[in-house]
C-alpha cells in the first residue's frame, strides 16, 4: 500500500539526488511541523549533501541522514553534525506506511531525534507505529521517487563495520546498500556509496510555469534520460528548456508542446505530446 496519494498534494518538496536518480519527498508541514522544520534546518544548511543511504533492512527501510563521504578528508567517512534532538511528534493521523519518510531515533527515546531518517519500505505500522511513541512520519515520496528508492533497496547490503580505516563512523555500515561490492576494506570509494549527491527544496509549485513542474516531474520519472535532475530552466529561440549534461539531453517546450533532443542518438526533435496532458500526470502524483 503506497502511502494515501493527498498527502503528496501539499507541502514543500525536497528532491535527494542519488546516481539511481531523484528521490522527492513531499513534507507535511501543517501535521509535523517541528519534524519539518527541524529536517529543512539540515537541507537548508547543507549537511545532508554527500551524506549517504548507510542502512538497508529489506522490505523494512532504508535509511539516511547521518554519516558523510569526503573523498578528500581522512578518514573519508564522517558524521553529519547534528542539532538539540526534538519531541516525538508522531500521530497515528500519520502511519508509517510505505512509501512515506520517518524520523530515526534512539532505543527507549522517543524524544532523541536529530537527523536520521529513513523511507519505509512497506506498510511498517504494526511495528513502528507502536514502539518507543511511534516514529513520526513527517513526509511521503513520490511515486516516480519510490520506483527509484525500490531500485536502492534491490542493491546488496554489506557489512563493512569492521572497515576502521574508514574512521570511527563505519560501526554504523553494518547494512549499507553498496552499488557494486568492493573487493576488501581498503577498496571502499564513494563510488561503492549509495550517496546522495545534492539534497534541496524544489521551488514552491505555485511559483513555477508549468513547463518547469513538467520538467520536475520528468527527471524524477525518467532518470535514465534526464540526469543529473534540476539543471536551470532556460529559454531561447522560442523554447524553454532543459539541458542534462550527462546524458546530453534536452527537454523543452514550445507553446503546449513538450519535446525532446538527445544528440548522442539522433538529430531528430522527438514530440512527447501536450503539455497539458503531461502536466496532468505531474499533478497527479505531487508535482
Amino acid at each position: 500500500m503506497q502511502a494515501p496519494s493527498a498527502w503528496a498534494q501539499s507541502g514543500t518538496m525536497v528532491r535527494v539526488v542519488t546516481g539511481a536518480g531523484p528521490v522527492d519527498i513531499r513534507l507535511h508541514e501543517a501535521s509535523a511541523p517541528r519534524t519539518v522544520a527541524n529536517f529543512l534546518a539540515y537541507v537548508r544548511s547543507g549537511a545532508f549533501n554527500s551524506s549517504l543511504f548507510h542502512r538497508l533492512l529489506p522490505g523494512f527501510a532504508l535509511q539516511g541522514g547521518g554519516l558523510t563521504w569526503n573523498a578528500a578528508a581522512q578518514p573519508a567517512l564522517g558524521l553529519v553534525p547534528t542539532f538539540a534532538p526534538i519531541a516525538n511528534e508522531f500521530s497515528p493521523l500519520r502511519s508509517n506506511l510505505r512509501g512515506t519518510v520517518a524520523m530515526a531515533k534512539q532505543p527507549d527515546d522517543p524524544d532523541s531525534a536529530t537527523s536520521q531518517w529513513f523511507v519505509n519500505l512497506a506498510d511498517n505500522a504494526t511495528n513502528l507505529d507502536a514502539q518507543n511513541g511511534g516514529f513520526t512520519v513527517f513526509g511521503a515520496v513520490t511515486a516516480p521517487g519510490m520506483a527509484v528508492v525500490d531500485v536502492l533497496a534491490a542493491l546488496p547490503k554489506v557489512d563493512a563495520k569492521a572497515c576502521t580505516n574508514l574512521g570511527e563512523a563505519a560501526v554504523a555500515l553494518a547494512q549499507v546498500p553498496m552499488l557494486v561490492r568492493p573487493a576488501d576494506c581498503n577498496a571502499v570509494s564513494g563510488s561503492h556509496l549509495v550517496l546522495m549527491q545534492s539534497v534541496r527544496e524544489l521551488p514552491p509549485r505555485h511559483t513555477l510555469a508549468h513547463s518547469e513542474r513538467v520538467f520536475d516531474y520528468l527527471e524524477a520519472a525518467f532518470p535514465k534520460w534526464a540526469a543529473p535532475a534540476s539543471p536551470p530552466t532556460q529559454q531561447g529561440s522560442g523554447f524553454v528548456y532543459r539541458y542534462y549534461a550527462q546524458t546530453q539531453t534536452y527537454l523543452a517546450v514550445m507553446g503546449n508542446e513538450v519535446l525532446a533532443l538527445a544528440p548522442a542518438l539522433s538529430p531528430l526533435v522527438l514530440s512527447l505530446g501536450a503539455l497539458a496532458d503531461w502536466m496532468a500526470l505531474a499533478q497527479g502524483v505531487g508535482y
